[in-house]
């Protein structure tokens, strides 16, 4: 990133991934991997 852009501020980018990614895996990927789990642990 500091290559094609140098006044690019890492912090910003880094933090505003986390804004986006944290709370969608919060409130859909721990439920939506732990039904997965558990369809795969009940499959005989």
């Amino acid at each position: 990133m500091r290559l094609s852009l140098p006044e690019a501020n890492p912090t910003l980018y880094l933090t505003s991934s986390l804004v986006i990614t944290f709370p969608f895996n919060i409130t859909v990927g721990i439920p939506l991997y732990f039904g997965l789990a558990r369809w795969l642990h009940a499959m005989p």
